[in-house]
């Protein structure tokens, strides 16, 4: 029976060379892959993921917790991830928290993931210290993206950053009440706050006060954006621009304008954060961010550190870029 090891022997490489080219994983040249694939196909080699598994105490799978699976940015990453799992031969298990702090509780307690997954990804919360050892704990790498996690590999974008250059595109056109539409933190997700503490601090910078009135709580979705933008515009001075933390709450806030005969951007401008598969339709001014790019890198981290345990986790911030488009205009004057 052909063995790992007969495949390396054939193609010159070590075992683990062997196990990443035929995974897929990073860090293997063309030339060396398509040798030990050749050498795979000649002596008729085929993993066995049960055998692997049985052998190494490895499951072949990977735990994903997630606030949330039925918002699209979630949504995105989890689906990038898996497809990039997938082809190195590994499973899903998702844990999607909700609103729930028992189930988090139960998921970041180590007990769910311990002995079924070779590693872990979170999706963008913001871990106690308790809750990082727990997890870490589980024995396999751990990768997080939205936020940062000294000891773990993660991936990120500059909340703050993102949200100052929206605010800034705004202030740049003239504006100088802008709303704000952001979320509440039940969960601790990283995100929010900063998004919040970039619109306040660009507002700042700009040498414009802080209105307690001009910021609305949302979910981060398309009705509660819708809701927010509602109280924004019934102000007795409304804002004539709105900052939303999310593309989804953006478009909400373009309809609740809409629907109050306010034209966008002639009466109010609105701009989001992330370029949400759907902004481009709405012809919707965002701050983009590359969301599908920030699951595969996760994964890719993940694979690397599963091969190489002892190696240093990366942190990578990935750029964003403001997508001007027509939901945004200069001032209007208000006499």
């Amino acid at each position: 029976m052909t063995t790992i090891r007969d495949v390396a022997e054939a193609a010159g490489v070590s075992i683990a060379t062997v196990s990443r080219a035929l995974h897929g994983l990073p860090r293997v040249s063309d030339a060396t892959r398509q040798r030990v694939l050749a050498a795979a196909a000649e002596l008729r080699y085929v993993a066995s993921p049960s055998a692997a598994s049985l052998a190494s105490g490895q499951t072949n799978a990977v735990g994903v917790v997630a606030p949330f699976i039925n918002r699209w940015y979630f949504a995105a990453v989890v689906h990038s991830a898996e497809e990039r799992l997938r082809k190195a031969g590994f499973d899903l298990l998702l844990y999607s928290l909700g609103t729930d702090v028992q189930e988090r509780h139960r998921a970041f307690s180590g007990t769910l993931l311990s002995k079924r997954v070779d590693a872990v990804l979170v999706l963008g919360l913001h871990p106690t210290a308790d809750e990082v050892a727990a997890l870490s704990a589980v024995g396999g790498p751990v990768a997080i993206v939205g936020a940062k996690v000294p000891g773990w590999a993660s991936v990120r974008i500059d909340d703050e950053a993102a949200a100052r250059s929206a605010v800034r595109h705004v202030l740049d056109l003239g504006h100088r009440r802008v709303g704000f539409i952001g979320g509440d933190d039940p969960l601790r997700t990283a995100m929010p706050a900063e998004r919040r503490a970039g619109y306040r601090a660009e507002l700042i910078a700009a040498g414009l006060p802080v209105h307690p009135e001009l910021e609305a709580v949302g979910e981060f979705t398309v009705r509660s954006g819708y809701a927010a933008a509602v109280r924004l515009l019934q102000l007795p001075e409304p804002p004539t621009a709105i900052f939303a933390a999310s593309d989804e709450m953006a478009m909400g806030a373009v309809q609740a304008a809409r629907r109050a005969g306010i034209a966008v951007p002639r009466d109010l401008s609105v701009i989001g954060i992330d370029d949400h598969e759907m902004a481009e339709l709405l012809d919707l001014t965002t701050v983009a961010q590359p969301v599908v790019a920030q699951g595969v890198l996760a994964a890719e981290m993940l694979l690397g550190a599963l091969v190489e345990p002892d190696g240093e986790p990366h942190s990578v911030t990935v750029p964003t870029e403001l997508v001007v488009r027509g939901t945004t205009g200069p001032a209007p004057r208000r006499g």
